[in-house]
Protein backbone atom coordinates (compact mmCIF):
# COMPACT_ATOMS: atom_id res chain seq x y z
CA UNK A 1 0.00 0.00 0.00
CA UNK A 2 1.29 3.45 -0.88
CA UNK A 3 2.20 5.83 1.92
CA UNK A 4 0.37 9.11 2.35
CA UNK A 5 2.18 11.76 0.32
CA UNK A 6 3.16 15.00 1.96
CA UNK A 7 3.84 18.27 0.19
CA UNK A 8 7.26 19.83 -0.30
CA UNK A 9 6.55 22.06 2.71
CA UNK A 10 6.16 19.05 5.02
CA UNK A 11 7.89 19.47 8.39
CA UNK A 12 11.30 17.94 9.05
CA UNK A 13 11.42 14.33 10.26
CA UNK A 14 14.35 12.88 12.19
CA UNK A 15 15.18 9.18 12.02
CA UNK A 16 17.37 8.61 15.06
CA UNK A 17 19.14 5.29 14.69
CA UNK A 18 18.98 5.48 10.90
CA UNK A 19 21.90 3.08 10.40
CA UNK A 20 20.01 0.20 12.04
CA UNK A 21 17.72 -2.36 10.47
CA UNK A 22 14.42 -0.48 10.65
CA UNK A 23 16.00 2.94 10.12
CA UNK A 24 17.71 1.79 6.92
CA UNK A 25 14.31 0.82 5.48
CA UNK A 26 12.30 3.66 7.01
CA UNK A 27 14.33 6.54 5.54
CA UNK A 28 13.61 5.70 1.87
CA UNK A 29 9.98 5.03 2.77
CA UNK A 30 9.67 8.53 4.26
CA UNK A 31 11.40 10.01 1.23
CA UNK A 32 8.92 8.25 -1.05
CA UNK A 33 6.13 9.90 0.96
CA UNK A 34 7.63 13.30 0.15
CA UNK A 35 8.91 14.04 3.64
CA UNK A 36 12.14 15.96 4.33
CA UNK A 37 14.36 13.63 6.36
CA UNK A 38 17.35 14.03 8.63
CA UNK A 39 19.15 10.78 9.42
CA UNK A 40 21.17 10.43 12.61
CA UNK A 41 23.40 7.66 13.93
CA UNK A 42 26.54 7.24 16.01
CA UNK A 43 28.57 6.56 12.88
CA UNK A 44 28.28 9.27 10.25
CA UNK A 45 30.45 7.13 7.97
CA UNK A 46 27.82 4.37 7.89
CA UNK A 47 25.12 6.87 6.94
CA UNK A 48 27.25 8.26 4.12
CA UNK A 49 27.32 4.78 2.57
CA UNK A 50 23.54 4.85 2.10
CA UNK A 51 22.11 5.93 -1.25
CA UNK A 52 19.71 8.53 0.14
CA UNK A 53 19.66 11.62 -2.11
CA UNK A 54 18.47 14.75 -0.38
CA UNK A 55 18.79 13.33 3.15
CA UNK A 56 20.68 15.39 5.72
CA UNK A 57 23.06 13.18 7.69
CA UNK A 58 24.33 13.94 11.20
CA UNK A 59 26.40 12.05 13.72
CA UNK A 60 24.73 11.86 17.13
CA UNK A 61 24.79 9.58 20.16
CA UNK A 62 22.04 9.51 22.81
CA UNK A 63 24.67 8.68 25.42
CA UNK A 64 26.37 11.99 24.59
CA UNK A 65 23.67 14.61 25.19
CA UNK A 66 25.80 17.39 23.72
CA UNK A 67 25.41 15.80 20.26
CA UNK A 68 21.60 15.79 20.32
CA UNK A 69 20.82 19.50 19.91
CA UNK A 70 22.07 19.63 16.34
CA UNK A 71 20.24 16.42 15.41
CA UNK A 72 16.91 17.65 16.84
CA UNK A 73 17.02 21.28 15.72
CA UNK A 74 13.94 22.19 13.68
CA UNK A 75 12.50 18.66 13.89
CA UNK A 76 8.73 18.10 13.99
CA UNK A 77 8.63 14.28 14.33
CA UNK A 78 11.47 12.17 15.73
CA UNK A 79 11.62 8.41 15.23
CA UNK A 80 13.55 6.80 18.07
CA UNK A 81 14.97 3.49 16.80
CA UNK A 82 17.85 2.94 19.19
CA UNK A 83 18.70 -0.15 21.20
CA UNK A 84 21.95 -1.41 22.70
CA UNK A 85 21.63 -5.20 22.59
CA UNK A 86 25.09 -5.48 21.03
CA UNK A 87 26.66 -3.54 23.94
CA UNK A 88 26.94 -6.44 26.37
CA UNK A 89 25.10 -7.45 29.52
CA UNK A 90 24.38 -3.86 30.65
CA UNK A 91 22.42 -2.99 27.55
CA UNK A 92 19.18 -2.51 29.51
CA UNK A 93 20.65 0.21 31.72
CA UNK A 94 22.30 1.82 28.67
CA UNK A 95 18.96 1.90 26.82
CA UNK A 96 17.22 3.61 29.73
CA UNK A 97 19.95 6.24 30.08
CA UNK A 98 19.92 6.98 26.34
CA UNK A 99 16.13 7.34 26.26
CA UNK A 100 16.22 9.85 29.13
CA UNK A 101 18.76 12.01 27.34
CA UNK A 102 16.75 11.91 24.12
CA UNK A 103 13.44 12.79 25.80
CA UNK A 104 15.01 15.83 27.48
CA UNK A 105 16.70 17.04 24.28
CA UNK A 106 13.51 16.56 22.22
CA UNK A 107 11.52 18.68 24.68
CA UNK A 108 14.18 21.38 24.61
CA UNK A 109 14.13 21.39 20.77
CA UNK A 110 10.32 21.72 20.62
CA UNK A 111 9.70 18.38 18.88
CA UNK A 112 5.98 17.75 18.31
CA UNK A 113 5.98 13.93 18.45
CA UNK A 114 8.32 11.04 19.24
CA UNK A 115 7.60 7.71 17.54
CA UNK A 116 9.24 4.76 19.28
CA UNK A 117 9.38 1.21 17.95
CA UNK A 118 9.19 -1.15 20.91
CA UNK A 119 8.48 -4.85 21.26
CA UNK A 120 5.45 -6.90 22.23
CA UNK A 121 5.36 -7.58 25.95
CA UNK A 122 4.00 -10.92 27.25
CA UNK A 123 2.20 -10.86 30.63
CA UNK A 124 5.12 -12.41 32.57
CA UNK A 125 7.98 -10.78 30.68
CA UNK A 126 11.32 -11.35 32.41
CA UNK A 127 13.98 -11.28 29.70
CA UNK A 128 16.28 -8.26 29.72
CA UNK A 129 15.60 -7.67 26.03
CA UNK A 130 11.82 -7.34 26.45
CA UNK A 131 11.97 -5.48 29.76
CA UNK A 132 14.48 -2.94 28.41
CA UNK A 133 12.25 -2.22 25.40
CA UNK A 134 9.33 -1.62 27.74
CA UNK A 135 11.39 0.57 30.08
CA UNK A 136 12.70 2.62 27.17
CA UNK A 137 9.15 3.51 26.19
CA UNK A 138 8.32 4.36 29.80
CA UNK A 139 11.30 6.73 30.06
CA UNK A 140 10.45 8.46 26.79
CA UNK A 141 6.90 9.03 28.06
CA UNK A 142 8.25 10.76 31.17
CA UNK A 143 9.36 13.63 28.94
CA UNK A 144 7.22 16.53 27.76
CA UNK A 145 6.92 15.37 24.14
CA UNK A 146 3.94 13.09 23.32
CA UNK A 147 5.10 9.59 22.40
CA UNK A 148 3.54 7.09 20.01
CA UNK A 149 4.90 3.64 20.83
CA UNK A 150 4.34 0.90 18.29
CA UNK A 151 5.10 -2.55 19.63
CA UNK A 152 5.97 -5.32 17.21
CA UNK A 153 7.15 -8.89 17.57
CA UNK A 154 9.02 -10.86 14.93
CA UNK A 155 9.53 -8.86 11.74
CA UNK A 156 9.61 -10.79 8.48
CA UNK A 157 12.11 -9.04 6.27
CA UNK A 158 15.77 -9.20 5.21
CA UNK A 159 18.01 -8.11 8.09
CA UNK A 160 15.54 -8.80 10.90
CA UNK A 161 17.49 -10.72 13.56
CA UNK A 162 14.79 -13.35 14.05
CA UNK A 163 14.30 -13.76 10.30
CA UNK A 164 18.05 -14.11 9.69
CA UNK A 165 18.45 -16.71 12.47
CA UNK A 166 15.64 -18.77 10.94
CA UNK A 167 17.08 -18.33 7.44
CA UNK A 168 20.52 -19.56 8.53
CA UNK A 169 18.98 -22.57 10.29
CA UNK A 170 16.79 -23.50 7.33
CA UNK A 171 19.55 -23.23 4.72
CA UNK A 172 22.29 -24.98 6.67
CA UNK A 173 20.83 -27.40 9.23
CA UNK A 174 18.59 -30.14 7.80
CA UNK A 175 18.28 -31.61 11.32
CA UNK A 176 18.00 -29.35 14.38
CA UNK A 177 18.17 -30.02 18.08
CA UNK A 178 16.30 -27.04 19.50
CA UNK A 179 15.05 -25.89 22.91
CA UNK A 180 11.34 -25.82 23.71
CA UNK A 181 11.03 -22.22 22.49
CA UNK A 182 10.69 -23.56 18.96
CA UNK A 183 7.01 -24.23 19.78
CA UNK A 184 6.36 -20.74 21.22
CA UNK A 185 3.88 -18.74 19.17
CA UNK A 186 3.79 -15.11 18.07
CA UNK A 187 2.09 -12.93 15.42
CA UNK A 188 4.91 -12.04 12.98
CA UNK A 189 4.47 -8.90 10.91
CA UNK A 190 5.75 -8.16 7.41
CA UNK A 191 8.39 -5.43 7.22
CA UNK A 192 6.33 -3.56 4.63
CA UNK A 193 3.26 -3.46 6.89
CA UNK A 194 5.26 -2.28 9.89
CA UNK A 195 6.89 0.51 7.89
CA UNK A 196 3.48 1.69 6.73
CA UNK A 197 2.29 1.91 10.33
CA UNK A 198 5.39 3.88 11.28
CA UNK A 199 5.05 6.36 8.40
CA UNK A 200 1.37 7.08 8.93
CA UNK A 201 1.05 7.00 12.73
CA UNK A 202 2.53 10.43 13.63
CA UNK A 203 0.14 12.25 11.28
CA UNK A 204 -2.84 11.11 13.40
CA UNK A 205 -3.72 13.05 16.55
CA UNK A 206 -5.35 9.91 18.00
CA UNK A 207 -1.98 8.12 18.21
CA UNK A 208 -0.37 10.70 20.51
CA UNK A 209 0.42 9.26 23.92
CA UNK A 210 -0.69 5.77 22.83
CA UNK A 211 0.85 2.30 22.93
CA UNK A 212 -0.24 0.35 19.85
CA UNK A 213 0.42 -3.32 19.14
CA UNK A 214 1.34 -4.14 15.54
CA UNK A 215 0.92 -7.73 14.36
CA UNK A 216 0.33 -9.83 11.30
CA UNK A 217 -2.82 -11.90 10.69
CA UNK A 218 -1.40 -15.25 11.93
CA UNK A 219 -0.17 -16.77 15.19
CA UNK A 220 2.57 -19.25 14.36
CA UNK A 221 5.32 -21.12 16.16
CA UNK A 222 8.95 -20.69 15.17
CA UNK A 223 8.88 -24.23 13.80
CA UNK A 224 5.95 -23.35 11.55
CA UNK A 225 7.67 -20.15 10.37
CA UNK A 226 10.84 -22.08 9.50
CA UNK A 227 8.80 -24.60 7.53
CA UNK A 228 7.21 -21.82 5.46
CA UNK A 229 10.58 -20.11 4.96
CA UNK A 230 12.11 -23.38 3.74
CA UNK A 231 9.27 -24.00 1.28
CA UNK A 232 9.54 -20.49 -0.16
CA UNK A 233 13.31 -20.91 -0.51
CA UNK A 234 12.85 -24.20 -2.35
CA UNK A 235 14.42 -26.21 0.47
CA UNK A 236 13.24 -29.29 2.31
CA UNK A 237 11.78 -28.20 5.66
CA UNK A 238 14.20 -29.05 8.48
CA UNK A 239 13.62 -31.92 10.86
CA UNK A 240 13.22 -30.23 14.24
CA UNK A 241 13.78 -32.12 17.50
CA UNK A 242 12.97 -30.11 20.66
CA UNK A 243 15.34 -30.91 23.55
CA UNK A 244 14.29 -29.73 27.06
CA UNK A 245 17.86 -29.49 28.40
CA UNK A 246 18.87 -26.75 25.96
CA UNK A 247 18.68 -23.52 27.97
CA UNK A 248 18.55 -20.10 26.30
CA UNK A 249 22.20 -19.55 27.26
CA UNK A 250 23.32 -22.83 25.67
CA UNK A 251 21.14 -22.16 22.64
CA UNK A 252 22.76 -18.76 22.08
CA UNK A 253 26.25 -20.28 22.08
CA UNK A 254 25.09 -23.10 19.82
CA UNK A 255 23.70 -20.54 17.37
CA UNK A 256 27.13 -18.90 17.25
CA UNK A 257 28.26 -21.87 15.14
CA UNK A 258 25.28 -21.68 12.81
CA UNK A 259 24.33 -18.04 12.26
CA UNK A 260 26.28 -14.84 11.72
CA UNK A 261 23.72 -12.77 13.64
CA UNK A 262 25.81 -11.09 16.38
CA UNK A 263 25.92 -13.33 19.47
CA UNK A 264 24.61 -10.72 21.98
CA UNK A 265 21.61 -10.08 19.75
CA UNK A 266 20.96 -13.80 19.24
CA UNK A 267 21.18 -14.39 23.00
CA UNK A 268 18.75 -11.56 23.80
CA UNK A 269 16.42 -12.79 21.09
CA UNK A 270 16.33 -16.36 22.40
CA UNK A 271 15.80 -15.28 25.99
CA UNK A 272 12.64 -13.53 24.83
CA UNK A 273 11.34 -16.57 22.95
CA UNK A 274 10.45 -18.62 26.00
CA UNK A 275 6.87 -17.37 26.05
CA UNK A 276 4.01 -16.92 23.65
CA UNK A 277 3.48 -13.36 22.43
CA UNK A 278 -0.02 -11.97 22.15
CA UNK A 279 -0.94 -8.72 20.39
CA UNK A 280 -4.10 -6.63 20.51
CA UNK A 281 -3.80 -5.13 17.05
CA UNK A 282 -7.43 -4.07 16.55
CA UNK A 283 -6.80 -0.46 17.53
CA UNK A 284 -3.91 0.18 15.13
CA UNK A 285 -5.89 -1.46 12.35
CA UNK A 286 -8.85 0.80 13.11
CA UNK A 287 -6.63 3.89 12.94
CA UNK A 288 -4.47 2.75 10.02
CA UNK A 289 -6.33 0.08 8.04
CA UNK A 290 -3.94 -2.08 6.02
CA UNK A 291 -4.11 -5.25 3.97
CA UNK A 292 -1.83 -7.35 6.18
CA UNK A 293 0.47 -9.95 4.64
CA UNK A 294 0.48 -13.50 5.92
CA UNK A 295 3.86 -15.06 6.70
CA UNK A 296 4.23 -16.85 3.38
CA UNK A 297 3.59 -13.64 1.44
CA UNK A 298 5.96 -11.72 3.71
CA UNK A 299 8.76 -14.27 3.21
CA UNK A 300 8.25 -14.12 -0.54
CA UNK A 301 8.41 -10.31 -0.39
CA UNK A 302 11.64 -10.49 1.63
CA UNK A 303 13.36 -12.64 -0.99
CA UNK A 304 12.04 -10.41 -3.79
CA UNK A 305 13.36 -7.30 -2.00
CA UNK A 306 16.84 -8.80 -1.90
CA UNK A 307 16.79 -9.63 -5.58
CA UNK A 308 15.81 -6.03 -6.38
CA UNK A 309 18.62 -4.59 -4.28
CA UNK A 310 20.53 -1.99 -6.27
CA UNK A 311 24.24 -2.28 -7.02
CA UNK A 312 26.27 -0.51 -4.32
CA UNK A 313 29.56 1.36 -4.79
CA UNK A 314 30.87 0.21 -1.41
CA UNK A 315 30.16 -2.50 1.10
CA UNK A 316 26.93 -2.17 3.08
CA UNK A 317 25.46 -4.70 5.53
CA UNK A 318 23.29 -7.29 3.87
CA UNK A 319 23.63 -6.00 0.30
CA UNK A 320 22.78 -8.90 -2.02
CA UNK A 321 25.59 -7.94 -4.39
CA UNK A 322 28.24 -8.58 -1.74
CA UNK A 323 26.64 -11.92 -0.87
CA UNK A 324 27.24 -12.99 -4.47
CA UNK A 325 23.47 -12.88 -5.00
CA UNK A 326 23.07 -16.04 -2.92
CA UNK A 327 20.13 -16.14 -0.49
CA UNK A 328 21.85 -18.84 1.58
CA UNK A 329 24.83 -16.61 2.36
CA UNK A 330 24.44 -14.82 5.66
CA UNK A 331 22.99 -11.31 5.72
CA UNK A 332 25.27 -10.16 8.54
CA UNK A 333 28.99 -10.16 7.82
CA UNK A 334 31.93 -11.12 9.97
CA UNK A 335 34.75 -8.62 9.70
CA UNK A 336 38.43 -8.13 10.47
CA UNK A 337 40.53 -5.07 9.79
CA UNK A 338 43.87 -3.39 10.20
CA UNK A 339 45.05 0.19 9.79
CA UNK A 340 48.17 2.32 9.57
CA UNK A 341 49.06 6.00 9.31
CA UNK A 342 51.03 7.39 6.37
CA UNK A 343 52.76 10.77 6.38
CA UNK A 344 51.65 11.29 2.81
CA UNK A 345 48.64 12.75 1.08
CA UNK A 346 45.76 10.48 0.04
CA UNK A 347 46.70 10.84 -3.65
CA UNK A 348 50.18 9.45 -2.98
CA UNK A 349 48.80 6.55 -0.93
CA UNK A 350 46.18 5.84 -3.58
CA UNK A 351 48.86 5.64 -6.24
CA UNK A 352 50.56 2.83 -4.30
CA UNK A 353 47.34 1.04 -3.33
CA UNK A 354 46.28 0.77 -6.97
CA UNK A 355 49.33 -1.41 -7.67
CA UNK A 356 47.88 -4.25 -5.60
CA UNK A 357 48.04 -7.74 -7.10
CA UNK A 358 49.63 -9.03 -10.26
CA UNK A 359 53.44 -8.84 -10.23
CA UNK A 360 53.29 -6.33 -7.37
CA UNK A 361 51.58 -8.91 -5.12
CA UNK A 362 50.09 -7.81 -1.77
CA UNK A 363 52.79 -5.77 -0.05
CA UNK A 364 53.13 -8.06 3.01
CA UNK A 365 53.49 -11.81 3.76
CA UNK A 366 53.14 -12.67 0.10
CA UNK A 367 54.03 -16.27 0.88
CA UNK A 368 50.75 -16.71 2.75
CA UNK A 369 48.83 -15.25 -0.18
CA UNK A 370 50.60 -17.71 -2.50
CA UNK A 371 49.72 -20.66 -0.28
CA UNK A 372 46.04 -19.68 -0.27
CA UNK A 373 46.07 -19.24 -4.06
CA UNK A 374 47.67 -22.65 -4.53
CA UNK A 375 45.11 -24.34 -2.29
CA UNK A 376 42.34 -22.71 -4.29
CA UNK A 377 43.89 -23.93 -7.55
CA UNK A 378 44.08 -27.47 -6.13
CA UNK A 379 40.33 -27.26 -5.42
CA UNK A 380 39.61 -26.19 -8.98
CA UNK A 381 39.45 -22.46 -8.29
CA UNK A 382 41.10 -19.51 -10.07
CA UNK A 383 43.77 -19.00 -7.40
CA UNK A 384 46.75 -19.15 -9.78
CA UNK A 385 45.17 -16.91 -12.43
CA UNK A 386 47.49 -14.07 -11.54
CA UNK A 387 47.58 -10.85 -13.46
CA UNK A 388 45.81 -7.57 -14.11
CA UNK A 389 44.91 -5.34 -17.04
CA UNK A 390 47.49 -2.63 -16.21
CA UNK A 391 50.38 -2.66 -13.71
CA UNK A 392 49.33 0.49 -11.84
CA UNK A 393 45.89 1.57 -13.11
CA UNK A 394 42.52 0.23 -11.99
CA UNK A 395 38.99 0.75 -13.18
CA UNK A 396 35.58 -0.65 -12.25
CA UNK A 397 35.21 -4.28 -13.34
CA UNK A 398 38.94 -5.00 -13.58
CA UNK A 399 40.19 -8.43 -12.56
CA UNK A 400 43.12 -8.43 -10.15
CA UNK A 401 44.32 -12.03 -9.84
CA UNK A 402 41.24 -13.79 -8.44
CA UNK A 403 39.69 -10.52 -7.20
CA UNK A 404 37.29 -8.22 -9.05
CA UNK A 405 37.07 -4.45 -8.65
CA UNK A 406 33.43 -3.74 -7.73
CA UNK A 407 33.85 -0.27 -6.24
CA UNK A 408 36.39 2.48 -6.86
CA UNK A 409 36.29 6.09 -5.60
CA UNK A 410 39.71 7.77 -6.10
CA UNK A 411 41.42 8.64 -3.84
CA UNK A 412 39.15 7.42 -1.03
CA UNK A 413 37.97 3.85 -1.42
CA UNK A 414 38.72 0.61 -3.28
CA UNK A 415 36.41 -2.41 -3.00
CA UNK A 416 37.48 -5.86 -4.20
CA UNK A 417 35.28 -8.95 -4.46
CA UNK A 418 36.80 -12.28 -3.40
CA UNK A 419 36.84 -14.80 -6.24
CA UNK A 420 38.44 -17.93 -4.76
CA UNK A 421 36.51 -21.02 -3.69
CA UNK A 422 35.22 -20.79 -0.13
CA UNK A 423 32.03 -21.45 1.86
CA UNK A 424 30.66 -17.93 1.61
CA UNK A 425 31.24 -14.58 -0.03
CA UNK A 426 33.93 -12.03 0.78
CA UNK A 427 34.84 -8.41 0.15
CA UNK A 428 38.09 -6.56 0.87
CA UNK A 429 37.72 -2.81 1.17
CA UNK A 430 40.43 -0.16 1.52
CA UNK A 431 39.57 3.30 2.84
CA UNK A 432 41.87 6.33 2.81
CA UNK A 433 40.96 9.13 5.21
CA UNK A 434 42.85 12.42 5.66
CA UNK A 435 44.06 12.55 9.25
CA UNK A 436 46.11 15.37 10.69
CA UNK A 437 49.40 15.59 8.77
CA UNK A 438 48.76 12.55 6.58
CA UNK A 439 46.39 9.70 5.71
CA UNK A 440 44.80 6.86 7.66
CA UNK A 441 44.76 3.62 5.65
CA UNK A 442 42.25 0.97 6.70
CA UNK A 443 41.78 -2.48 5.17
CA UNK A 444 38.63 -4.38 6.15
CA UNK A 445 37.59 -7.89 5.19
CA UNK A 446 33.85 -8.60 5.21
CA UNK A 447 32.79 -12.24 5.13
CA UNK A 448 29.23 -13.49 4.57
CA UNK A 449 29.45 -17.14 5.67
CA UNK A 450 27.48 -20.05 4.29
CA UNK A 451 26.42 -21.83 7.46
CA UNK A 452 28.65 -23.85 9.78
CA UNK A 453 31.48 -24.37 7.29
CA UNK A 454 31.56 -20.69 6.38
CA UNK A 455 31.79 -19.69 10.03
CA UNK A 456 34.50 -22.27 10.81
CA UNK A 457 36.44 -21.06 7.76
CA UNK A 458 36.23 -17.49 9.06
CA UNK A 459 37.19 -18.28 12.65
CA UNK A 460 40.20 -20.30 11.43
CA UNK A 461 41.51 -17.34 9.43
CA UNK A 462 40.83 -14.51 11.89
CA UNK A 463 44.34 -14.59 13.48
CA UNK A 464 45.99 -14.47 10.05
CA UNK A 465 43.67 -11.67 8.91
CA UNK A 466 44.53 -9.47 11.88
CA UNK A 467 48.25 -9.85 11.18
CA UNK A 468 48.01 -9.51 7.40
CA UNK A 469 45.82 -6.40 7.27
CA UNK A 470 47.87 -4.53 9.85
CA UNK A 471 51.08 -5.42 8.02
CA UNK A 472 49.64 -4.69 4.59
CA UNK A 473 48.47 -1.20 5.53
CA UNK A 474 51.84 -0.43 7.16
CA UNK A 475 53.63 -1.56 4.00
CA UNK A 476 51.42 0.62 1.79
CA UNK A 477 52.07 3.57 4.11
CA UNK A 478 55.86 3.11 3.96
CA UNK A 479 55.80 2.82 0.15
CA UNK A 480 53.74 6.00 -0.17
CA UNK A 481 56.06 7.88 2.20
CA UNK A 482 59.14 6.69 0.35
CA UNK A 483 57.73 7.64 -3.04
CA UNK A 484 56.72 11.05 -1.71
CA UNK A 485 60.22 11.69 -0.40
CA UNK A 486 61.81 10.57 -3.66
CA UNK A 487 59.73 13.02 -5.67
CA UNK A 488 59.69 15.77 -3.09
CA UNK A 489 55.90 15.82 -3.16
CA UNK A 490 52.85 14.30 -1.52
CA UNK A 491 54.52 14.46 1.89
CA UNK A 492 53.11 17.06 4.22
CA UNK A 493 56.09 19.34 3.85
CA UNK A 494 56.41 18.96 0.08
CA UNK A 495 55.68 21.92 -2.17
CA UNK A 496 54.47 19.92 -5.13
CA UNK A 497 51.06 18.28 -5.18
CA UNK A 498 52.22 14.84 -6.28
CA UNK A 499 54.90 12.85 -8.05
CA UNK A 500 54.92 12.74 -11.83
CA UNK A 501 52.08 10.57 -13.05
CA UNK A 502 50.68 10.06 -9.55
CA UNK A 503 47.15 11.20 -10.21
CA UNK A 504 44.08 9.04 -9.57
CA UNK A 505 44.71 5.56 -10.97
CA UNK A 506 41.18 4.81 -12.01
CA UNK A 507 37.49 5.45 -11.58
CA UNK A 508 34.10 4.69 -12.98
Amino acid sequence: MKSTRFGSSAPLTLVFGASGYIGTHLVPRLLAAGMPVRAAARSLEVLEARDWPGVERVGADALRPETLDRALKGVDTAYYLVHSMASGRRFGAIDVEAAGHFADAAAKAGVRRIVYLGGLVPPAADSQHIVSRQQTGDVLRLGAVPVTEIRAGIIIGPGSAAFEVMRDLVFHLPVMLTPRWVDSKSPPIALDNLLEYLVRAPALTETAGRILDAAGPQYLSYAEMMRILAEEAGRRPPWIIPVPVLTPRLSAWWLRLVTSVPTPIARALIEGMRQDFVADADEIQRLIPLQLMDVRTAVRAAFDAERRHTVAARWTEGAFQFRDYRAEYAYYAKRADGSAFARAKPEAVWSELCKIGGRNRYFYLNGLWSIRETLDWMLGGPGLNRGRRHPHELRLGDTVDSWRVIGIEPPRRLTLFFGMKAPGSGVLEFELTPEGPGTRIRATAFWHPAGVWGLLYWYALVPAHLVIFSGMTRAIARRAERRSRQHGAGDVGGRRRGPPGAGPCGGQ
